[in-house]
């Protein structure tokens, strides 16, 4: 019941850790058995192990601590009453005695490890062991928006949040821990479905990071590392994002604590969940459909640049509102060429050529309208909030690469029977694998079948592959299936054959396009899904504001 944790450090919490809380405190009959093994488990019956809502269970903490350290344990649970302190130095137990304290609980731990010599001398440096602290706190204050924290270091305020409720508020936190640039270029959503719920925050392609220091993934409130839930998530940014990034993002999964075993890793880090592909499929499948609509929106917000002397203005792509979107049929056009796509663009602007598109309205038209390109590279447009730069053959190449995705997936996947059938060696997991899962693959285009306890037979496989690296993609596709219960591995090799088809297929630098051409392109990339970047992550448009260009000119001052 607390509303706010101040957590107090010196020397990096080597020297002392003191945790308080406002919450209903611990009865003076009650302060002794706290310190007792197993007596602060939240379990009471079968049912509660099996279907665990606490972030502990076990009730060892508490005596573990005690047992390294001195402790002082301070509580008052009555509002009227007066305070209580129990001791117990590395095991040793003191004396029950009254002390002042406000309403809540106060643990206070000092000279950690002071009787663990070969345990003490193991610790880090100060800034190291309170970096560790710092990133825990900041994980727990992202998992319980409704209550306040305050961290403190050598008498030093390093961290202050407030309890949040509202989802402004709850937003205003997540830019206290992440920055202010990650809710800027990030996305909120909350999706539910099959009784899953799965809601935060998802940072843009162009805001991704060279380092996993700002992925918080949460199952019911617990901060976890799991193998599968960072597939699917990777699976999710894998058209858009650059290559050796990676994405920034603050999710949460809720769901039946039955479904969902968290005491698979001693550190509690790792979880098991009892429906492992409906999982991975509902967190990927929703990833996927989110960051697809971040095409250019209806409100684009600005990162004001960082000027100084000696520092060139960084202009970063915008953050874009969240819209539904979804695969419709202007998606499904046909496949064609440049020229026959180029030609395209001049028949529609040829017949809007007597429109003037000053007349038109520039809020419906996220990306405004051409003014100019620039060295054949670059088309430099007008909109609303002021200029827009495009990278001409990075945005008609994802264009075009939407369009042979859609209709790929549209027609029937052809499958090209092999002459001469391959035959391998695997193990009897594997094996095993490839006769109970035909429907599976089947369904990717894979037609295996097993012709001996550790052996397997390929007889056909999708068109569009290569035989050279048919037993490779084949064993990749099995291991995914052992590792994720199921196999994306057929379809990433299609997209790459894809990708590289588009990227050949768009138009190329310094070719010169007219105004109606130009303006025929913007109107595509606000129609594609997934138009703020490549087919390799690079950003395909930038927003430069018109404050931003004054201050570049140092106007207003």
């Amino acid at each position: 019941g607390a509303r706010t944790i101040w957590l107090d450090l010196e020397q990096g919490g080597v020297k002392r850790i003191r945790v308080r809380d406002d919450g209903t405190g611990i009865p003076k009959d009650e302060l002794k058995l706290a310190l007792s093994r197993h007596a602060t488990s939240k379990i009471t019956t079968l049912d509660d192990l099996e279907q665990v809502r606490s972030l502990g269970f076990r009730g060892e903490a508490l005596p573990s601590i005690a047992s390294v350290s001195r402790l002082q344990l301070t509580s008052t649970a009555d509002q009227n009453g007066s305070g209580w302190r129990y001791e117990i130095n590395g095991g040793d137990e003191g004396a029950l005695q009254p002390h002042p304290h406000p309403h809540g609980t106060t643990i206070d731990v000092t000279d950690l490890f002071y009787n663990v010599p070969a345990r003490r001398k193991f610790l880090r440096t100060e800034r190291t062991e309170y970096s560790h602290i710092e990133q825990l706190v900041r994980r727990l204050a992202l998992s319980h928006f409704d209550t306040g924290f305050e961290l403190r270091h050598n008498q030093k305020q390093n961290l202050r949040l407030q309890a949040a409720e509202s989802t402004e508020a709850m937003t205003q936190r997540v830019a206290d821990v992440c920055g202010k640039a990650f809710i800027e270029q990030s996305i909120f959503f909350d999706e539910s479905r099959a009784g899953l719920r799965l809601w935060g925050w998802i940072g843009l392609p162009t805001f991704s990071r060279s380092q996993a220091d700002m992925q918080y993934f949460y199952v019911n409130g617990r901060s976890v590392r799991d193998k599968l839930v960072i597939h699917a998530v990777r699976q999710a940014y894998q058209d858009v994002l650059y290559h050796g990034r990676q994405p920034a993002y603050v999710v949460h999964l809720e769901l039946d604590p039955k479904l969902v075993d968290v005491n698979a890793h001693p550190a509690k880090t790792e979880v098991r969940f009892r429906e492992t592909r409906l999982v991975h499929d509902f967190i990927f499948r929703t990833l996927q459909h989110v960051i697809a609509a971040t095409r250019p929106g209806e409100q684009i917000q600005q990162v004001e640049p960082q000027l100084d002397q000696n520092r060139q203005p960084v202009f970063e792509q915008g953050s874009i509102k969240l819209q539904t979107s979804g695969y419709t049929q202007r998606y499904a056009s046909s496949m064609g060429t440049v020229n026959e796509q180029l030609a395209g663009y001049a028949a529609m602007a040829d017949a809007a050529a007597s429109i003037s598109s000053t007349q038109e309205d520039e809020q419906s038209h996220p990306l405004g309208f051409a003014i100019a390109q620039l060295h054949g590279i670059y088309i430099l447009a007008q909109n609303e909030a002021g200029l827009v730069l495009v990278d001409m053959h990075a945005a008609h190449e994802r264009i075009t690469y939407e369009r042979l995705k859609t209709g790929y997936d549209t027609a029937d996947l052809k499958v090209q029977p092999l002459l001469v059938p391959l035959q391998f060696n695997v193990s009897t997991q594997e094996a095993d694998l490839v006769e109970q899962e035909q429907a599976l693959l089947k369904e990717i285009g894979l037609q295996l079948d097993r012709s001996g306890p550790e052996q397997i037979t390929l007889r056909a496989l999708p068109a569009i592959l290569k035989k050279d690296n048919a037993e490779m993609l084949v064993r990749d596709v099995i291991a995914d299936c052992v590792a994720h219960g199921e196999s994306t591995r057929i379809k990433e090799v299609m997209n790459e054959i894809l990708s590289s088809m588009a990227c050949h297929g768009s138009v190329r630098a310094n070719r010169l396009l007219t105004i109606p051409e130009m303006n025929t392109l913007l109107r595509d990339m606000e129609r594609t899904e997934r138009s703020g970047q490549c087919n390799h992550g690079r950003p395909t448009w930038v927003q430069l504001s018109i404050d931003q260009l004054d201050k570049l000119f140092l106007r207003g001052r």
